[in-house]
């Protein structure tokens, strides 16, 4: 009365050794990780400290001042 398993115990066992061995951080291990732990809050704070700087900007030379 078992299911048969979702994927093939040799192709479990294929990943499991290629993640064991590589000597990177834990959440740099996969293949689109580097998207979403590095490029993602890059872009983040990329546009904040623009939006920041524009503020700043505005602020200083009294643009945008309601009258």
């Amino acid at each position: 009365m078992s299911e048969p398993p979702f994927r093939p115990r040799e192709k479990l066992v294929e990943k499991q050794k290629y993640f064991q061995n590589i000597h990177k951080h834990t959440y740099l291990k996969g293949p689109l990780d580097k998207i979403t732990s590095v490029a993602i809050p890059a872009a983040l704070a990329a546009t904040s400290l623009y939006l920041i700087g524009r503020g700043i900007y505005n602020m200083s030379h009294g643009i945008g001042k309601k009258e």
